[in-house]
C-alpha cells in the first residue's frame, strides 16, 4: 500500500476492523518513511456477469436508475430508492459470490420494489420478465393478490378521541 502523504511503498497495518455491516475491512496503517497514519477500506468488488458473458463492476446507481424509471410518477422519494439500492446490494453481497449473474440483480430488486410500490413493481417486472400481453399483467396481479391474501391484513386503529 502506497502512503498517500509521501508516496513511499512501505507501510504496515497497525489495526484491522470489520465494518458494522460486515461488508468491508477498515485498516489503520503507518508509513515506515514519514511515520504518518492513514486509514484504508477494503471491500469485496462485486462483478456482474452479463448475458453476453462480459463482466462489469456492480454499480448501485445503475440498479437505482432502473428502479427510478419504474417509479416515475409514483409516491417514491430518493431516500426510499437509496434504501432499496442498499437492500439489493446487501442481498447480492450476502450470496458470498464475487460474480453475480445479471438476472440475479433483477431478482434481488423485485422483492423490495414490490414492498415499496406495487405499481412500480408491475412496471419493472413487465420489462424485466418481458411481458408480451395484458394476460401477463393479469397473471402477475393474480399472484400478487394471492400472496397478499396470505399475509394478515393490518389491524385498523381506532380514531383518536378528543
Amino acid at each position: 500500500m502506497q502512503c498517500p502523504y509521501c508516496r513511499a511503498g512501505d507501510t504496515r497495518v497497525v489495526d484491522s476492523r470489520v465494518t458494522e455491516d460486515g461488508s468491508a475491512i477498515r485498516r489503520r496503517r503507518t508509513c515506515s518513511s514519514c511515520s504518518k497514519r492513514f486509514t484504508t477500506v477494503e471491500q469485496m468488488q462485486l462483478s456482474i456477469v452479463k448475458r453476453s458473458g462480459a463482466t462489469e463492476p456492480f454499480e448501485r446507481s445503475k440498479a437505482i436508475a432502473g428502479v427510478r424509471k419504474a417509479c416515475k410518477g409514483r409516491p417514491v422519494d430518493e431516500d426510499q430508492l437509496a434504501c432499496l439500492g442498499q437492500d439489493v446490494e446487501d442481498v447480492l453481497r450476502a450470496s458470498g459470490s464475487a460474480e453475480i449473474q445479471a438476472h440475479e440483480v433483477g431478482l434481488a430488486i423485485l422483492g423490495p420494489l414490490r414492498d415499496l410500490d406495487e405499481v412500480a413493481y408491475l412496471r419493472f417486472a413487465s420489462v424485466y420478465r418481458a411481458f408480451t400481453s395484458a394476460a401477463d399483467f393479469e397473471e402477475e396481479i393474480a399472484l400478487m393478490r394471492r400472496d397478499g391474501a396470505a399475509q394478515p391484513a393490518p389491524t385498523p386503529q381506532p380514531a383518536p378521541t378528543g
